[in-house]
């Protein structure tokens, strides 16, 4: 963090800022509105911003993406519209894996213990297969192992094991998830 206190000044450097002003202006005219089926286009976009993305991967136009430098999309992933990947941190997708629509998965939070409430930004990483539905929030430093999904709308505090369905606030294992 460029600074710790958050009353006095921004918590991220002049350059990261300037990037982000760039990235912004490239996003509403260049990525926003491009036609639905671009994914190839977007994918580009977001790698010439430095984004680690692999081959097949869907991002939608109406998804907001905040630094795509911090973030990687493992190959066959699908990210819907209005999902935001909230990347002060580090957000990694996994191979496979779909975040559904309203999604908000957020990489960064504030301490409230300390004085000047300094920025605190956390890695969020989720498996390979997962399904996030509609409406999710994750919390920063969060890990969702492969195969788990995330049920409407729940609220996922704490890492989730693998090949498990999960949902709730907050979110908690419910059952194993079985594939036919």
């Amino acid at each position: 963090m460029h600074n710790t206190d958050t009353h006095s000044g921004a918590s991220f450097s002049v350059k990261n800022r300037i990037a982000r002003v760039i990235w912004n202006a490239v996003y509403l005219f260049l990525f926003r509105f491009s036609p639905t089926p671009l994914h190839g286009w977007r994918s580009f976009l977001l790698r010439l911003f430095g984004g680690k993305v692999g081959k097949g991967v869907h991002v939608y136009p109406g998804a907001k993406i905040w630094a795509p430098w911090n973030v990687e999309l493992k190959d066959q992933c699908g990210i819907a519209n209005d999902v935001i990947l909230y990347s002060q941190g580090h957000i990694k997708i996994g191979a496979r894996s779909v975040i559904s629509q309203g999604s908000h998965i957020c990489a960064g939070t504030h301490d409230y213990t300390r004085k000047g409430f300094p920025l605190i930004t956390m890695p969020i990483t989720i498996g390979d297969e997962v399904w996030i539905a509609a409406e999710c929030f994750i919390h920063p430093g969060v890990t969702i192992e492969d195969g788990a999904v995330v049920g409407a709308r729940s609220v996922v505090t704490k890492d989730l094991p693998r090949w498990m369905v999960c949902s709730g606030h907050p979110c908690q294992p419910i059952k194993q998830r079985i594939l036919e």
